[in-house]
């Protein structure tokens, strides 16, 4: 592939965007700090609408009065967050075969205007079904979960590509605990800041767009940004490549079209297993986002903690402070001693009596109960998301180049199901 590049870069660097950035990879020295950047903020423009719902859900719900009892309001709450997994799982495929055909930065345009658009309607939503709808079509439009990752292992040189995967998954942690804690401070402002905000201004009326409208923001301003960002794939003609090269050139890419295919990713078992894997965690990993909301909010007759959407929102401050620090130092360190594959199986083991800890967490009072929940949560989002990078890192390391768009959106498919089933089976218990 060596040689194949050379040429490549000969040819068609001067009329082929993939082309400039293969070059400018080969002469980069030093942190590519732009590119990290880029990356990151796109997936949490990305990830924010999804988890932004969770602290104020429960209330939402509440004023839709569709639950007769009030036990009955996490089961309807828990449809309302899978609606945006299901529209994800029906098209994670299509939009990472796309991409690798048309390129990565239209999708990454495409979803970031889609977060602008649904999430602000969403912020609007009168009903039970147009929540249900708006959610749904958010999750169905967006595509850039599987696409940002492929489009990170192409803008980075090698030596950094590790690095780049683990932005896209410590961005995806930070907006599940950003996104929770946003929807907690800023839903229903008129009974918050009752000088700031009157009853009947719009976010009087409606209690749940201020979040949304923020997050629209965000993601308009990075709609913007992503007009500029370099297109990575290389989309050559085969009749180009053998103008170019000799037939050998033309009929490796020949065979790299057919390797392409579905039924081979299928095939590949290192790339099947870590997807199994991070589909596993994934629904834990969402299930909980929701659960821990509901629980702590619920009365304490329930067996919660009769915490408003202020305390839910304070402790994942908290949380995603701790976790941005851990990420950005230690935790390429555990990789690199460790590697990607036991830092996930001891995240994993270290999981499971975490979780069990959780109910005796409302027997406490004062003090305790604040500083016992504070800690499990950032014990319990560390461990998810270096469980969630080391199998990212083992997906993309399982396929080629050609194949990533394809390869993550079949992860991404399976893991929006799985996060589906996530958020309703666990509002439902």
């Amino acid at each position: 592939m060596a040689i194949n590049d050379e040429l490549l870069e000969k040819v068609y660097h001067e009329n082929y965007p993939g082309c400039k950035v293969d070059r400018n990879k080969r002469i980069q020295t030093g942190l590519p700090i732009k590119e990290l950047v880029s990356i990151w903020v796109v997936v949490l423009c990305v990830v924010l609408p999804i988890s932004s719902l969770y602290p104020f859900i429960y209330f939402m719900v509440r004023d839709f009065n569709i639950a007769e009892k009030e036990e009955d309001i996490s089961y309807y709450a828990g449809f309302v967050g899978s609606a945006y997994m299901i529209g994800r799982a029906l098209s994670s495929v299509l939009w990472g075969v796309v991409a690798d055909r048309y390129g990565r930065k239209p999708i990454i345009i495409l979803g970031t205007s889609t977060v602008v658009i649904f999430n602000t309607i969403f912020g609007f939503s009168f009903n039970y079904w147009m929540a249900i709808v708006t959610r749904f079509l958010l999750g169905f439009l967006n595509g850039i979960l599987g696409t940002i990752k492929a489009y990170a292992c192409e803008l980075f040189p090698e030596e950094y590509q590790a690095l780049g995967l683990s932005a896209t998954s410590t961005s995806w942690g930070i907006g599940l605990v950003i996104g929770p804690a946003l929807g907690g401070f800023l839903a229903q402002p008129a009974e918050k800041f009752p000088s700031l905000v009157s009853p009947d201004s719009l976010f009087g009326r409606f209690p749940y767009l201020l979040p949304c409208l923020c997050i629209s923001i965000f993601a308009f301003v990075v709609t913007i940004v992503a007009i500029w960002l370099p297109e990575t794939l290389h989309i050559h003609k085969l009749n180009e490549l053998e103008s170019a090269s000799d037939a050998p050139v033309a009929k490796e890419k020949a065979d790299e079209e057919k390797d392409s295919t579905l039924l081979s990713l299928l095939k590949n078992w290192p790339l099947v297993s870590s997807i199994i894997v991070y589909c596993v965690f994934s629904l834990y990993d969402t299930a909980y986002t929701e659960i821990f909301s509901l629980w702590a909010e619920s009365p304490k007759s329930l067996g919660g903690l009769n915490y408003t959407s202020d305390d839910v929102g304070m402790v994942l401050s908290v949380t995603g402070v701790c976790l941005l620090l851990f990420h950005t130092a230690f935790f390429p360190i555990a990789v690199r001693i460790f590697g990607p594959v036991m830092v996930a199986r001891i995240s994993g083991v270290l999981s499971i009596p975490l979780l069990t800890a959780y109910p005796y967490i409302a027997l406490l009072s004062g003090f305790m109960i604040t500083f016992t929940l504070n800690l499990a949560s950032i014990l319990k989002n560390v461990l998810s998301i270096s469980i969630i990078t080391g199998t990212v890192m083992l997906q993309n390391k399982a396929v080629d180049q050609h194949q990533r768009g394809a390869a993550n959106g079949i992860a991404m498919t399976l893991q929006a199901t799985f996060n589906a089933i996530g958020p309703s089976c666990g509002g439902a218990l």
